[in-house]
């Protein structure tokens, strides 16, 4: 088996390569002890061939987790050859990786990736002369046409069949003698495999390095000898000079070996000067995501949800199972559960599944072409003003898909009071199930109101935005926010390939849930509305008031009743939505399946929301279910990103409160100004929250106060 690791710099073109090379034989884990992503795969056109695909780094610097991560591997797993991914478009920047890599004296090829951009810019590169100054094979490619992918391969197996290690000698002799002496000095050096970059870090006074051997007390004596006269003769320190030399090695080369053919500003930094700029950057931003969910609820959410809830999920597959069953003769018990529970529940989710789709395929085009990475530059000038970094909106941009990748991905944010901030944020924008609950309302109450839908994704914004200018100014949380360093790639037509397994991936999870979790939560909700206190089975019309279920949502009704939905069937699909945010359409579905005082004529789950709720309890209804606690799979994510019990309920209890407190505010000002209700307790209640908030929110730091009051104790000193 040959072992080929994947290394590059983030938007380098690396999980397009991995994915085409392995297709679906891949599996993703977690380094072992180290929670950051781990992807394996075997190549699909020889099995002999395995294929680990390293985290997106700069540098094999330890500065992240990914690059520990990224040089521990390399290090002590030692793969057979590195395939080093370099953007050819902005391949000056990209090359200063290659020199680290170059120094492991693990073989390794240089992929030339996105050839194509470079031949329409009318760049011109060197292939002969970069393979003979980094001492490597280079092979162009271009991993989104698939050009160049098999000969990569090929050449990468030949590299590593040959054992073939790239030339040393590359810096100053001044700084080559060092690394010899160092070699010198440190017993076992040479016999490492990474001998060379171990030097180096040495010479960095990489301490973690030290660590690897027991020096006596000459021979560290000896080393910071040599270090210390060799950063004296440099006038810097050695991670500055090798910096340095690495820089200059690398300017030199693409300067012998890069003709660029354009001049001026690109096609990308014209668009990136009007959609990433300063005042028109959020106005675009909020019009493309309106667009968004515009295009999935409107325009292909209403008339194809309408017609697969109300003829495919009601007529065909209800009535069809209804009446095989009915002329077989299946006892009363196995033909509710079967057309009221599993189709009800199941169906009513799976009757969304077109404006889900739509919504991750218009998602997914746009993390494709490269517009998402602007999201997070935009959205990062905000943030940082109010204490967060726009590294936190990385993890809360993927929870748009599902909450649980998302929290998985504050893992790589170093700030420890910034990762938890992000982890208990990071559930607050709609994910693909919170948009099946979305989409009810939008099919039942707000028929024809295009802004309902970008509204939850706002207010989702929003709840990022103010819960982090309230945390950041409490104890749990302070301290300045982590820096953040993001590549933008260049615009580019969306790949069909990428976009359409992107957009299948997504939907093919929200379909197994609810084959599977949805399935037994229908089961149980049917169950549950069909046994009495007694435990007696009743059907639904027998048992609406004295069912467990209705008991159950009975007891905690008086709770939500303040937020617009005491009624104990929005109580419950309250409560089923800790499981999975889909079982809240699917509790809907069971119960409209069964009856529920409706007319014959106005069945399925959406007639049914729309009986049940105003446009007012609707909003505070979606708001709390999408800023409450999470499903419990999320929930597990946040306990072990967190790695504390104390930690996970404070994430908890804070969800609660902020999602409870915003969905009374909603529910009481909207009765009084919408509906035109009178004022009660709970108003005053609800304004008495409103002005608590702002307070929070503007009230000083304490942090800016600590640090005036020690100015002015330096100040009297003196």
């Amino acid at each position: 088996m040959i072992r080929i690791a994947l290394a590059g710099n983030p938007n380098s073109g690396k999980s397009t390569l991995f994915n085409l090379l392995t297709g679906s034989n891949q599996y993703v884990g977690n380094w072992p002890g180290v929670t950051v992503e781990k992807k394996e795969g075997v190549y699909k056109k020889d099995k002999e061939v395995s294929i680990t695909d390293l985290p997106g780094i700069y540098s094999l610097s330890p500065y992240t987790l990914e690059e520990v991560v990224s040089r521990d591997y390399l290090i002590n797993e030692v793969p057979d050859v590195i395939i080093d991914i370099v953007d050819a478009a902005n391949i000056e920047r990209n090359l200063y990786l290659s020199t680290q890599l170059s120094e492991l004296g693990i073989p390794f090829v240089l992929a030339l990736n996105m050839m194509d951009v470079v031949r329409k810019n009318g760049d011109k590169i060197d292939i002969g002369g970069l393979s003979k100054d980094l001492g490597c094979q280079v092979v162009e490619i271009s991993a989104l046409k698939n050009q160049g992918v098999d000969e990569l391969i090929h050449v990468a197996k030949k590299v590593a069949l040959t054992k073939k290690v790239q030339a040393e000698e590359k810096y100053p002799k001044d700084i080559e003698d060092a690394l010899a002496g160092i070699e010198e000095i440190v017993p076992g050096l040479k016999e490492e495999k990474a001998r060379r970059f171990l030097a180096i870090k040495l010479l960095e006074r990489d301490e973690k390095v030290l660590e690897k051997y027991n020096l006596n007390q000459d021979q560290k004596s000896r080393l910071e000898t040599l270090i210390s006269k060799f950063e004296e003769d440099h006038d810097d320190d050695g991670e500055g000079i090798m910096t340095d030399a690495r820089y200059q090695l690398v300017t030199d080369v693409t300067k012998r070996n890069v003709r660029k053919g354009r001049t001026g500003e690109t096609t990308t930094d014209k668009i990136d000067r009007i959609v990433t700029n300063r005042w028109l950057a959020l106005p675009i931003f909020a019009l493309i995501m309106v667009g968004v969910y515009y295009i999935s609820i409107i325009w292909v959410g209403q008339p194809i949800t309408d017609w697969v809830n109300d003829t495919v999920v009601a007529e065909w597959t209800q009535g069809g199972i209804d009446q095989l069953l009915t002329n077989a003769g299946v006892a009363d018990w196995m033909h509710s559960l079967v057309v009221d529970g599993i189709i009800g529940g199941v169906g009513a989710v799976l009757g969304f599944l077109p404006v889900i789709a739509c919504m991750f395929l218009l998602l997914a085009i746009l993390e494709d072409i490269g517009y998402m990475s602007r999201i997070a530059f935009i959205l990062d000038r905000i943030f940082r003003k109010f204490g967060l970094s726009g590294k936190s909106f990385i993890p809360i941009l993927i929870g748009t898909g599902c909450a649980v990748p998302g929290i998985m991905a504050t893992r790589t944010i170093e700030n420890d009071n910034d990762r938890r901030m992000t982890i208990i944020t990071a559930s607050f924008l709609p994910c693909g199930a919170k948009l099946a609950i979305i989409s009810l309302f939008s099919a039942a109450i707000f028929i024809d109101k295009w802004w309902f839908a970008p509204l939850t994704y706002f207010i989702g914004i929003a709840a990022v935005v103010i819960s982090g200018i309230i945390l950041k100014k409490t104890k749990l949380f302070q301290g300045d926010p982590a820096p953040f360093v993001m590549e933008l790639p260049e615009y580019h037509f969306p790949n069909p390939r990428n976009v359409l397994r992107s957009t299948y991936d997504r939907c093919k999870a929200f379909v197994v849930k609810a084959g599977t979790i949805i399935l037994l939560a229908t089961i149980a909700i049917w169950l549950l509305s069909n046994i009495s206190v007694k435990g007696e089975f009743h059907t639904f019309e027998d048992a609406s008031t004295d069912s467990i279920l209705s008991a159950i949502g009975g007891f905690f009704a008086p709770l939500f009743a303040p937020l617009g939905f005491g009624d104990w069937k929005a109580v419950v699909a309250t409560f089923t939505g800790l499981v999975a945010k889909e079982a809240v359409v699917g509790t809907y579905g069971v119960v409209a399946g069964l009856g529920a005082g409706l007319d014959s004529s106005d069945s399925g789950v959406i007639a049914f929301a729309a009986s049940s709720f105003t446009s007012v309890s609707a909003l505070s209804f979606t708001v709390f279910n999408q800023l409450t606690v999470p499903c419990f799979a999320s929930v597990g994510a946040i306990r072990n990103e967190m790695n504390s019990a104390k930690w996970t309920w404070t994430a908890i209890g804070y969800q609660i409160l902020f999602s409870y407190v915003i969905a009374l505010m909603i529910y009481q000002f909207g009765r009084v100004l919408v509906l035109g209700e009178a004022m009660t307790l709970w108003t005053y209640i609800a304004f008495a929250c409103l002005v608590l908030m702002v307070y929070l929110l503007f009230r000083p730091d304490p942090k800016d106060r600590l640090a005036k009051a020690a100015m002015k104790a330096a100040g009297e000193n003196r």
